[in-house]
């Protein structure tokens, strides 16, 4: 049920409408799960979006929940293990990113949904980043899963994605919470949720206690030593060792350069969004706490999910005054 009591008037009839409420959900890797558990608590708090768009995984649960297939997400998220994340992974090197993402893509083509964006039930757009010229540019139509796989190209990570003569890469290099888009879609209330607004100062000479806490999967091996040995015997010795530099734990020696990437564009991202954020807010800004939760855990969905709807829970009462009823 809609929540009421904020109106605009139609500009022909002059009648009241009820005000268009929009989701704009930002860019945080593993800690894109968050999302779901911010439309979730927005669900139950009967708060009713009419749009919603989303940057690198904030576009794919964007996408997921305008295609309305948000609860075959939720179901499939909370049961990832280390070895379906590592199954997504297609290593090609040397290439222009660690990971192709092709077998990411092509599953949720044949188990959600890959819609054209203009047939989705519900107003749908995706910020990526033009790599030749530096531009934004917003997804507004075409394939959905085009729109997703262009908007989520980590620098270094994932290869940049060809689409209509041009190569294209995370749209958080640009606009990583895009509110801006959101209001050009027609929002007249814009809640915007910030992943990464806690994750600076994260340090990488943790404990041995805290590395395991953190970073260790089902067979107590760290994400890095699992990745090497995944794909051991799938690479080229070589690539392999490639690879293993690249992806290695080293405490004694600091973070490793997968870290290093990945942390350099958190930092960019941090200092954009602040930018941005501060020149165009949000009507409301949900801020989830996932600082403890690492760029590729993604099997940590049931926390992540755990911390959209708390921090929907935090705010309610300014999330009714926003929308005019409490």
């Amino acid at each position: 049920m809609r929540k009421t009591g904020s109106l605009r008037k139609d500009p022909l009839t002059r009648t009241p409408v009820p005000k268009k409420i929009g989701l704009a959900l930002g860019s945080g890797s593993a800690r894109g799960w968050s999302h779901i558990g911010v439309i979730r608590g927005l669900q139950e708090a009967g708060i009713h979006i009419d749009l919603v768009c989303g940057t690198s995984m904030g576009a794919m649960v964007a996408g997921a929940f305008a295609a309305g297939f948000i609860d075959v997400m939720d179901e499939w998220v909370r049961g990832l293990t280390w070895a379906d994340i590592l199954g997504f992974m297609d290593v090609r090197l040397p290439r222009s990113g660690l990971i192709e993402g092709d077998k990411l893509t092509r599953y949720f083509r044949e188990k959600i949904s890959d819609s054209n964006i203009e047939d989705l039930p519900m107003p749908f757009a995706a910020v990526t980043t033009n790599l030749k010229s530096g531009r934004e540019v917003w997804i507004r139509e075409g394939s959905l899963m085009d729109a997703i796989r262009a908007s989520m190209s980590m620098p270094g990570i994932l290869t940049p994605f060809y689409r209509q003569g041009g190569w294209f890469v995370d749209g958080g290099l640009i606009n990583p919470v895009p509110v801006s888009l959101c209001r050009n879609m027609g929002a007249d209330i814009v809640l915007a949720v910030d992943l990464n607004n806690d994750i600076m100062g994260r340090s990488f000479n943790r404990s041995e206690s805290q590395e395991v806490t953190l970073h260790r999967g089902e067979n107590g091996q760290y994400l890095p030593k699992r990745l090497a040995s995944f794909f051991n015997g799938k690479l080229k010795s070589g690539q392999l060792s490639i690879f293993k530099r690249f992806a290695q734990n080293q405490p004694s020696k600091g973070p490793t350069l997968f870290e290093v990437i990945a942390t350099s564009v958190y930092i960019m991202q941090d200092q954009i969004t602040k930018h941005r954020l501060a020149t165009d807010p949000p009507d409301v800004l949900i801020l989830p706490r996932l600082a403890h939760i690492g760029l590729l855990e993604f099997n940590r969905a049931e926390e992540a999910i755990g911390a959209g709807r708390k921090a929907v829970d935090l705010i309610l009462p300014i999330l009714h005054d926003a929308i005019g009823s409490r």
